[in-house]
Parts: structure tokens; C-alpha cells; sequence
């Protein structure tokens, strides 16, 4: 993923940060890069896996009765719930923050959605509420937006997303 500047955090992780504060505290190893072992890969789908399955989606009109909260699921949630859980699993895994960045795309039906990107040494790859599979960014179908920095949580980057600029270029 190519970053080109500053972005503005969604207001929903403004919120969720005032809530629970120890979470986006920034971490003094920024920049990390997890080495993609097996070991690694299953613990990563596992947890993918296992917050997939274990949270009932639902939107948070129906949960909150309001458009936009962020929370670490209970029994149901929507997509940034998700990506909250199976950031916290990994951190208290043991994996390093600055290496599990939220991430703001645009899906494959143009609207707005939330996957955990997780750096590795073979390359970003995305966790997804959509899809028990993990990929590598760029063979998602989304447009990518913004992320949280992996210099310090509460800083997001814009995300040149070039693919959709060559797509753009080719119509």
C-alpha cells in the first residue's frame, strides 16, 4: 500500500479511543513487520476464523440504535467491531501493534467498510468479516482508503490506492 499523506480518523474510532484509551495508545516498537511463518499463518486464520464465526453481524442501528459506533463486539457487530477483536487477539497473542493497522475501504458495492491489514514480510495482507479468507491487499476487491499509521494508532494515512487508478485509466 502506497501512503500518500495525512487522513483524518474515522469519527467512530474518535469515539471508541475516548472509551477505552489503553487501546490506542501509541506503542514504542512502531513500524513493525511480522515474519510469515505456518505457525504465524494458522495463528492468524484462526483467530480470523474464529471472530468470523463466533460474531453475529448486524449493523449498529440494531445494536446502539444509532449509524456509527465502534465497540468490541458482545454477541453481534458490524465490521469495524470485528476488526477491533481480532486486533485485540492478536495483540494479547503477542503480536505488535504497529503491525494490525485498521483500514477504511470502499467494498465492492461502493460503500464504506472496515478490514484489520497486518503486515508481513511477504506483504500487507487483510482480514475480513466477509470472508473466513485471507488475502493480500491487492487481490481484494475494495478500494483502499485510509489506515491507522504505524507510527502511533491515532494518525491515519491516506492510501493511494493505484489499481483503481490504472482502472480508472484503462475505461
Amino acid at each position: 500500500m502506497s501512503i500518500h499523506g495525512v487522513a483524518a480518523p474515522p469519527v467512530g474510532y474518535v469515539q471508541f479511543c475516548a472509551e477505552y484509551p489503553a487501546d490506542c495508545r501509541p506503542e514504542k516498537d512502531t513500524d513493525q513487520v511480522v515474519t510469515l511463518t505456518q505457525a504465524v499463518w494458522n495463528q492468524l486464520n484462526q483467530i480470523n476464523t474464529g471472530v468470523n464465526t463466533a460474531v453475529l453481524p448486524a449493523t449498529d442501528m440494531e445494536i446502539y440504535g444509532v449509524l456509527e459506533h465502534w465497540d468490541y463486539p458482545k454477541l453481534a457487530g458490524d465490521c469495524e467491531d470485528y476488526v477491533l477483536e481480532k486486533r485485540r487477539d492478536l495483540i494479547q497473542s503477542g503480536w505488535p501493534e504497529s503491525a494490525l493497522l485498521i483500514t477504511v475501504v470502499r467494498d465492492e458495492t461502493g460503500s464504506g467498510h472496515a478490514v484489520l491489514t497486518v503486515r508481513t514480510n511477504r506483504g500487507d495482507v487483510v482480514l475480513d468479516n466477509k470472508t473466513d479468507k485471507i488475502l493480500v491487499w491487492a487481490d481484494t476487491p475494495y478500494t483502499y482508503l485510509k489506515r491507522q499509521s504505524t507510527r502511533d494508532p491515532n494518525t491515519w494515512d491516506l492510501i493511494e490506492d493505484a489499481r483503481t487508478s490504472l482502472v480508472g485509466s484503462l475505461k
